[in-house]
């Protein structure tokens, strides 16, 4: 469905999280800026995401921070109740965003389509996207432009990084070796991947491809005591700054990565929008849907084994987007798997093979 509006004075975007889902509205955010270029765009983000975008140029970020519970809201409302937008591309089909949509005035209010909904998001908006099945989660995203009726092309981000967060990398990491960032936990405990099976194979990039091995994640404990156990289990040496950066400086050391290794994450979409390449590590989710866009033939991806083996069924008869999160399921991906992606990807890159 289409929205019969052209060149809209106010737009605004109500998308609060995950990293990983806010890196994937940049593309949308560079078409409108494109072909809407007098348009002021708002954005209602979340306030971790705040820190990853906060740079992005031509935005007016209006944030939320959920940690704030109903004070969060009140503040919101209030920030809102005297204002008038053309557009609201509600992007987040949760109970909390439809709840925050309310308080976002505009007549055109473009959301997803009935087939991507829950918690009755078809309620708060008035223009559903299109219904592109199978879609990958980013081109679900560039629905929302196509829905105002403009042309979407190759996805762009120019995400940018301040220079202290860059200089930060530098007196950390050499420049004159080939650099692998291991960044090994997602928030969802059960796509997260063995710290032996990391080690495996950041000892064979460092013994066998002579690459320098980061170690990168948050200061969670999760974070920290899965980064010990690799740095722990590993022969080789590798630089562990896991807890140890900021968010601007982790944007920062994922720019300069030549490669990342990582679960279905919030890196994997950063790295990507930077431009490095992603080897994602994928049995819990679907790379297909939400895996690296710009390395999705780098990923090692067993979900369909994962389908067959607990759900007992084939992967194409699971509701799109279906999460396979249970005890065990990474282990459908093994060390050498991920290794013979890695060889591959090193004699294309360094080879032309």
């Amino acid at each position: 469905m289409r929205a019969s509006i052209q060149s809209p004075r106010t737009i605004c975007i109500l998308r609060l999280s995950a990293l990983g889902d806010v890196t994937h509205v940049v593309p949308v955010i560079r078409t409108l800026q494109k072909q809407w270029p007098e348009s002021r765009i708002s954005w209602v983000i979340g306030s971790l995401e705040h820190r990853l975008l906060c740079d992005l140029p031509g935005i007016e970020f209006i944030l939320f921070n959920k940690k704030d519970g109903w004070k969060a809201v009140r503040k919101l409302k209030q920030d809102l109740q005297d204002r008038q937008f053309d557009i609201l591309l509600h992007m987040q089909v949760s109970a909390r965003a439809n709840l925050l949509s309310r308080f976002v005035h505009a007549p055109v209010r473009v959301g997803w389509n009935r087939e991507r909904c829950r918690d009755f998001h078809q309620w708060f908006i008035n223009t559903p996207i299109a219904n592109v099945p199978q879609q990958h989660q980013l081109e679900g995203f560039l629905e929302f432009p196509r829905a105002l009726g403009l042309v979407t092309g190759p996805p762009q981000w120019q995400l940018p990084i301040r220079a202290d967060a860059l200089n930060w990398v530098s007196e950390r990491v050499a420049s004159d070796r080939p650099t692998l960032v291991i960044s090994p936990c997602s928030s969802h405990v059960l796509r997260n991947w063995h710290p032996a099976h990391y080690a495996a194979v950041a000892d064979f990039a460092a013994r066998g491809l002579d690459m320098q091995v980061v170690l990168s994640g948050g200061p969670g404990e999760l974070d920290r005591d899965t980064g010990a156990a690799i740095q722990r289990l590993m022969v080789s040496s590798c630089i562990n700054l896991v807890g140890a950066d900021t968010l601007e400086q982790s944007k920062a050391l994922l720019s300069r990565a030549d490669l990342l290794i990582s679960p279905d994450s919030g890196p994997v979409h950063i790295a990507s929008a930077l431009g490095t390449d992603v080897l994602g590590l994928y049995a819990a989710t679907w790379s297909r849907r939400s895996g690296p866009y710009n390395s999705l033939d780098l990923c090692v991806d067993r979900y369909s084994e994962a389908a067959r083996k607990y759900r007992n069924k084939d992967l194409h008869e699971l509701r799109w987007g279906t999460r396979i999160e249970v005890p065990g399921v990474m282990d459908l991906v093994q060390p050498h798997d991920v290794i013979a992606k890695l060889q591959e990807w090193w004699h294309k890159r360094y080879n032309g093979a």
